[in-house]
């Protein structure tokens, strides 16, 4: 696996990668460097066939304290004094689409990605972990659809995807007011499935220890387990039926189920080799 970048780390031990939000000197703030970088790490984590679980991580006192307002501050004002404004227009478009697209591969990973979250999780952080299949936090984490705050509507993914995860309500509640939520009032609404610990090396801990538990799995059933859950919006449940019964019949017979079968026969645990 080829990557690097000045603001993220990409690691791998055994069949776990983990991504490192690598800027603690800026909190975590999420410049362009992050957005051109992300989805290049996304597909380097794509082509390692040996990794099956991705954790979501960060160095530093926080998670993420979002989009870098000091870099992009300029770009949210009309014009440079050159462009038409419709030029202007359509660059603040491509923009906003190549940041979606980034969030959008992790969401896109056909491997579960969990979030560990400690300290800030900011507007665009929450971006990036509503892209996550699931959540830890730290008791110290600190969560905040911000943008309505600065006068933006949140643009990268949360309005869409937070309704997957809490309530209605909730979602009304955090988007419209900006206002900052703890720890407890994350985990109470779903937006976080557990808390562990007090800081970040903790919720990493039991990051890597929920991980290790799925990478143990076949990474066909869990990859399938994925697509299949995915393929469910949109879809009714008969037709989310029908999706899995064409996918078993695709994948069912894999070698790693003649693994399974052996292994409950010889009382022993399993080795899955994903094939």
């Amino acid at each position: 696996m080829e990557f690097s970048s000045p603001v993220v780390t990409l690691e791998v031990k055994g069949h776990v990668a983990t991504l490192w939000l690598d800027r603690p000197e800026a909190r975590n703030a999420l410049g362009s460097a992050f957005w051109r970088d992300l989805p290049l790490a996304a597909a380097a984590i794509t082509s390692d066939p040996d990794v099956r679980v991705l954790v979501i991580a960060a160095k530093g006192p926080h998670f993420s304290v979002g989009l870098d307002l000091k870099e992009f501050g300029g770009g949210f004002m009309a014009g440079d004094g050159e462009s038409s404004t419709a030029t202007a227009n359509a660059k603040s478009y491509e923009s906003i689409r190549r940041m979606q697209q980034a969030v959008t591969s992790i969401a896109d990973l056909e491997i579960p990605v969990i979030a560990a979250v400690h300290g800030y999780c900011i507007g665009g952080g929450v971006d990036l972990i509503t892209a996550c299949d699931v959540r830890l936090a730290s008791s110290d984490a600190v969560f905040s659809v911000r943008e309505a705050k600065v006068a933006i509507v949140a643009d990268l993914g949360t309005l869409q995807r937070l309704p997957r995860i809490v309530s209605a309500g909730h979602v009304a509640e955090l988007a419209f007011t900006g206002k900052d939520v703890d720890a407890h009032r994350a985990s109470a609404i779903g937006l976080v499935n557990a808390l562990h610990g007090e800081s970040g090396d903790d919720v990493v801990q039991a990051a890597y220890a929920l991980a290790n538990e799925i990478a143990a799995n076949s990474p066909v059933a869990v990859r399938g387990t994925k697509a299949v859950l995915a393929a469910n919006d949109g879809r009714s449940v008969a037709e989310g039926l029908d999706f899995v019964a064409r996918w078993n019949t695709m994948y069912l017979h894999s070698n790693d189920l003649k693994e399974a079968m052996t292994a409950f026969l010889e009382r022993r645990p399993p080795v899955f080799n994903g094939d």
